[in-house]
């Protein structure tokens, strides 16, 4: 496939660039600032691209089988938090002005059910310092829910999610955090980014949110 990824020289985008790659895909990756892309392959190619330019993010995805966001903001910055929504809401437009028909999309996992109707960032325990950005990311899953035409996935990390090896040992869920024996939910950039190419390359969940966990 020619897989479009947004956020390509992030940690998780480039972790998804690298593992398309490696399946065969040719990859366009998109990012604002191209010196931090450190990746070199014979099929991938760089655009440098503005996520909420939704035109010139149409010019550049026309033409690909699959969109992928990888969208990430500065965590220490809780004024960019609303970008969640407004990239979610222009990469949509780009992606249907394109005539793609199939988008993933890398979200957060506060907004997983840890109980009936209980979100894991509304829980007494949820960190303070993540919770804002966890509630603007929230809110993007709505934007994606109220997408009708295109093929879209919100895909959901484990609760803790982080460097590590790639096992390609993992379980999927949906809308709960998958939790191991221990009681932990956790992920690997690595094992993320193949779950991921899983669901591009096999879809199961169209017009749906997923997660992942050990």
């Amino acid at each position: 496939m020619k897989v479009a990824i947004i956020g390509a020289n992030g940690h998780i985008g480039s972790r998804i660039a690298n593992e398309a790659l490696n399946r065969g895909h040719q990859v366009t990756g998109i990012a604002r600032n191209p010196d931090k892309l450190k990746l070199e392959h014979p099929n991938f190619t760089f655009v440098k691209g503005d996520a909420l330019n939704t035109n010139e993010l149409a010019a550049i995805l026309k033409g690909h089988d699959a969109v992928i966001s990888s969208f990430g903001i500065d965590w220490t910055k809780p004024e960019t938090f609303h970008l969640f929504s407004d990239v979610a809401r222009s990469v949509i437009n780009a992606t249907k002005q394109a005539g793609v028909k199939r988008l993933i999309n890398v979200g957060g996992a506060g907004s997983l059910e840890v109980a009936p109707g209980v979100q894991l960032v509304d829980t007494p325990g949820f960190p303070a310092e993540w919770k804002l950005g966890a509630l603007a990311q929230r809110d993007s899953l709505e934007v994606f829910r109220k997408e009708n035409d295109l093929d879209w996935t919100f895909f959901s990390p484990a609760i803790i999610i982080a460097p590590g090896a790639k096992t390609g040992k993992f379980r999927i869920g949906k809308d709960n955090p998958v939790f191991d024996a221990d009681g932990n939910s956790n992920i690997t950039y690595d094992d993320y980014a193949a779950a991921l190419i899983d669901e591009l390359e096999k879809p199961q969940f169209i017009k749906q949110r997923f997660t992942v966990g050990y």
